[in-house]
């Protein structure tokens, strides 16, 4: 099956603030998923196929963007108009060896700082509702379900690419 790429993504603003809460249990949920889907694998969660990131890698990738995601939240809690740019080019995962850390230890980091996201989240308020900035890359604004929703989209998008490289696919 055809995988969109993901800067080939388009994201539309989500109109009902209500399903907010289903996004946060999804983010919620994400460590418990990484944490299966390893647990299951009988790969190499550090080999990769050349160009690609390795299993490893890939939640080491999740666990450097948790402080942006943080940060842009709290950017549209503040009312600020524009969010932070993301290093595009994922210098710090590059840089950084996951390959040779543990799997475990790798998975209880992104599930601490997810928390920290996801209290958060938890603290919006009515008045936090409509506020938006607007997202570099993309050019449009975000609310805090607009960038829930995405940073949701994002971390399902690694857990596909991890099943590929553990069903060998």
């Amino acid at each position: 099956m055809k995988r969109t790429k993901w800067f080939n993504r388009i994201f539309l603003p989500i109109e009902d603030t209500g399903v907010m809460p289903s996004i946060i249990e999804r983010l919620d949920g994400t460590p418990v998923r990484l944490k299966y889907k390893l647990q299951k694998s009988n790969s190499d969660l550090a080999s990769h196929e050349e160009g690609k990131w390795s299993i490893k890698k890939q939640v080491g990738h999740l666990i450097d963007l948790e402080p942006l995601w943080y940060k842009r939240m709290q950017q549209i809690m503040n009312g600020e108009s524009d969010l932070e740019k993301a290093d595009l080019t994922n210098r710090k995962t590059h840089e950084t060896d996951y390959d040779s850390q543990n799997a475990e230890n790798l998975i209880e980091r992104f599930a601490e700082e997810r928390q920290k996201l996801i209290d958060l989240l938890k603290k919006i308020d009515d008045l936090d509702v409509d506020k938006a900035a607007i997202h570099p890359r993309l050019g449009t604004p975000m609310k805090l379900i607009d960038l829930a929703f995405f940073v949701a989209e994002h971390d399902d998008h690694h857990l596909a690419q991890m099943t590929l490289e553990i069903d060998g696919g």
